[in-house]
């Protein structure tokens, strides 16, 4: 019987759900820090079978944290010690800012569901920068085989117009591709004015060329590039990414972000409208997010790696997504509410998984030799 839902109710449910956050992340981060993470760390480490290689890097596990958790690169050892595969950090911007006014994150209990409206609020790629070069060094001198992967994940600063967004990307992937093993560009947040507009591809083309010029040249290799894009786009727009993405050769895709959108939920309206503005994620998303990714996968034909993200929570919901096209799959929602060890448990079926999957197969080529 698991105990953290339990916990859950009891210590944050009723709590301010930023400073819950704060406190639980506060506690990941100390468990490290005590030296107690790399003792829990051997009973969290996803097993061999689920390497998985994408885009030329091999991750321990294709289960990952996806952005937002750990905004600034505060946690990236302690977080890899509860069993997940990568972790992306971000969204981080090219200048420092606060983000938005709180109140800015809302649960919704009964959809395991989040709405938030954070507004990339950051320490800047230059604070963030020394953070993810000490991380990848210790990660590799515990990992020398195959360790843990650093995602980052990068957006506009909120007081730059979109006129000028090229250069103020560039000042990210410039501070930190050179410690990233693939960097994101963050088109899709609705929580920064103006932001979604450069998911148009005539504007999203000359981003994503210009960034990833830059990232390969501060890094001196190619740093894996993908765009992140958001759920609600149309079925129309979806098909255009794509081709564009096919175009400019970029190593992925991470589909989706959070939505506007809060259609079939089962919290009351008034509650719901309580919380205002925001992306919205969790279950919810679930079926949508799929549908994404069952479009990109048609789309481009499995020529690049497809990163799904949105309504993950258990081990069946990343195999679906596995299936469906995905090579990578991410979840963060889920992780307020299931706990620290859900990771590992996901990691664990999967790989059980697995192994019933090859015992079946080995099985069936003794029965028709």
């Amino acid at each position: 019987m698991r105990v953290y839902p339990t916990f859950f109710r009891l210590a944050f449910s009723w709590m301010d759900a930023e400073r819950a956050h704060k406190i639980g992340f506060k506690g990941i981060k100390l468990v490290h820090a005590s030296g107690a993470g790399r003792v829990l760390a051997r009973f969290t480490a996803p097993a061999p079978s689920l390497q998985t290689t994408a885009f030329g890097v091999t991750f321990p596990s294709p289960f990952g944290l996806a952005a937002g958790f750990d905004k600034e690169g505060l946690g990236i050892e302690a977080l890899t010690e509860l069993g997940f595969g990568h972790v992306e950090v971000g969204t981080i911007t090219g200048q420092a800012q606060p983000g938005n006014q709180k109140p800015r994150l809302f649960r919704l209990i009964e959809d395991r569901a989040v709405i938030n409206r954070m507004g990339f609020n950051n320490d800047g790629a230059a604070a963030v920068e020394p953070r993810l070069k000490a991380a990848r060094a210790a990660l590799q001198r515990r990992h020398p085989n195959v360790r843990p992967v650093i995602g980052v994940n990068i957006g506009k600063s909120k007081v730059v117009e979109l006129d000028d967004a090229v250069a103020d990307y560039l000042v990210s992937a410039r501070s930190l591709a050179p410690a990233a093993d693939y960097l994101v560009v963050n088109v899709s947040s609705p929580n920064t004015p103006g932001l979604r507009l450069l998911q148009d591809v005539q504007t999203l083309r000359p981003l994503l060329s210009a960034v990833g010029e830059e990232a390969d040249r501060a890094a001196g290799r190619h740093v894996p590039l993908l765009v992140k894009i958001a759920p609600d786009l149309s079925d129309e727009d979806i098909d255009d990414v794509a081709r564009l993405a096919l175009d400019l050769k970029l190593d992925g895709i991470i589909a989706t972000n959070t939505t506007i959108g809060r259609t079939g939920l089962a919290s009351p309206a008034g509650k719901v409208a309580e919380c205002g503005a925001g992306g919205l994620s969790g279950a919810p998303l679930k079926q949508r997010s799929l549908e994404v990714l069952r479009r990109l996968r048609e789309a481009t034909g499995g020529a690049i790696t497809l990163v799904a993200v949105g309504g993950v929570e258990t081990a069946q919901d990343v195999q679906e997504r596995l299936d469906a096209g995905a090579t990578l799959v991410q979840g963060y929602t889920a992780f307020l509410y299931e706990g620290p060890f859900w990771a590992a448990r996901i990691n664990r079926e999967l790989a059980k998984a697995r192994t019933r999957t090859g015992a079946v197969d080995s099985r069936q080529r003794t029965t028709e030799s």
